[in-house]
C-alpha cells in the first residue's frame, strides 16, 4: 500500500462471551481461492487456510523480493471510487467498545536495533508476506488482543484481492529487522474479512485478520503480546500509526512510524476513512494506527491508501461496527 492512515477512540469492555456471541449468525458468498470455499458468518468471510509449510516458503529472497502490497489497494481504490454503492450508505454510529491489550506470558527476547532503522522493533508489530495469483506480496500487520491469543490485524487487501480470491502463504514476522525474524514466522491458519470487503471491495471496510497457528507450542500473544483494540471511537483524533515501506524511498527492512490528527479524505468521503501526514509507501499496508502517540495506546485503524507515490497522507478505514464483527470472529475463533 502507499501512504499513512488514521483513526479514532472510546470506552466499554467486551468480554470474551460478547466475542463469542458477535460471532455467530447469518450467511452470504465470496470468491474462493483455489481448493477451497470460504464461509460466511453474520456479513464475514472467513477462508480456512488448507495449504502448509508457507514459512518454509519465506526465503530470505522471496521476502526480500516480494511486491508491496499497495498495489492491490490501488486497483480497489479505483474499483470503489467508481461505483455508486457508498454514496448513500449511512455513517456507522454505535457505543465505542474496547478490547484491553494482551502482554506477553513468555520472557522477551531483545531484539537489537540496527543501522537506519527509524523505530525500535516492536515485538508485537511485524511484516506480512503472502501469495495472491501467483505473486509473492509484503504487507505490514499487529497482533491484537483476542480470546484465542492468536489474531493478527492487517490490511483487507493484505488478505482478500476485494473482490475475489484469498492470499495463500500468509505469514507474519513479528519485530522483522533487516531479514531476521527474531520471534519466529508465524503462519496463518484462518484469514477473514468483511463481506463487504471480499465480494465488493468497498474501501470503508479495507481491513483483515488472520487467525495464527502455534509455533512451537506456543501461541503467538503469549510471546508478543496483543494490542488493545477500540471501535465505535470518535474521529479526528490524534494517531501514531507503523508500517515497514518497502517502496522508494524506503527498503522495508525497518519499522517506520507516522504521527497526527486526522482528517476526513477530502477527495472519496464516500470512503468514510480518515488520514493522517505521513509518507510511507508500499509495504507499509496494513500497519496498525494506534490512538494517542505510542505503540502502547488503542490500536483503532490501519494503513489503507494513499494517492500516488508522491502521497503525504495516508489514510485509513474507521473502525465501526462492520469491522469489529470481522475482528470479534477472528478474536473467538478456535
Amino acid at each position: 500500500m502507499r501512504t499513512p492512515k488514521t483513526l479514532a477512540t472510546s470506552l466499554l469492555s467486551l468480554s470474551a462471551a460478547a466475542l463469542l456471541a458477535l460471532s455467530a449468525a447469518g450467511a452470504a458468498s465470496a470468491a474462493p481461492a483455489p481448493g477451497n470455499t470460504p464461509a460466511e458468518t453474520s456479513g464475514v468471510s472467513s477462508h480456512t487456510v488448507l495449504e502448509t509449510g508457507g514459512a518454509e516458503y519465506w526465503t530470505a529472497e522471496r521476502m526480500r523480493n516480494a511486491i508491496p502490497g499497495d498495489v492491490l489497494a490501488d486497483k480497489a481504490k479505483q474499483r470503489s471510487a467508481n461505483s455508486t454503492a457508498a454514496l448513500n450508505r449511512p455513517a456507522e454510529a454505535a457505543a465505542p467498545s474496547t478490547v484491553e491489550a494482551l502482554a506477553p506470558s513468555l520472557q522477551a527476547k531483545q531484539v537489537q536495533t540496527k543501522a537506519n532503522a527509524s523505530e525500535t522493533p516492536v515485538k508485537h508489530i511485524g511484516k506480512v508476506f503472502f501469495t495472491l495469483g501467483g505473486t509473492n506480496y509484503v504487507c505490514s500487520g499487529n497482533s491484537v488482543s483476542a480470546t484465542n491469543k492468536s489474531t493478527v490485524s492487517t490490511a483487507g487487501h493484505c488478505v482478500n484481492e476485494g473482490p475475489g480470491a484469498f492470499a495463500t502463504k500468509f505469514t507474519f514476522v513479528p519485530a522483522y529487522l533487516n531479514g531476521s525474524a527474531p520471534y519466529g514466522m508465524w503462519t496463518a491458519k484462518a484469514l477473514y474479512a468483511p463481506t463487504q470487503w471480499s465480494s465488493g471491495g468497498d474501501m470503508t471496510y479495507d481491513t483483515g485478520f488472520a487467525v495464527i497457528n502455534t509455533l512451537n507450542g506456543q501461541k503467538l500473544a503469549d510471546v508478543v503480546g496483543g494490542s488493545g483494540v477500540q471501535f465505535n471511537a470518535a474521529r479526528g483524533l490524534s494517531y501514531k500509526s507503523f508500517g515497514y515501506p518497502a517502496a522508494a524511498p524506503f527498503n522495508g527492512e525497518s519499522l517506520k512510524s507516522c504521527s497526527g490528527t486526522a482528517t476526513n479524505d477530502p477527495y472519496n468521503p464516500q470512503f468514510n476513512t480518515q488520514g493522517i501526514p505521513c509518507n510511507m509507501t508500499g509495504g507499509s499496508s496494513g500497519g496498525p494506527w494506534f490512538i494517542g502517540s505510542s505503540s502502547t495506546g488503542y490500536q483503532n485503524s490501519i494503513n489503507s491508501y494513499g494517492y500516488g507515490s508522491k502521497s503525504t497522507t495516508m489514510y485509513g478505514p474507521y473502525w465501526g461496527s462492520v469491522i469489529q464483527q470481522a475482528y470479534a470472529t477472528a478474536a473467538a475463533a478456535a
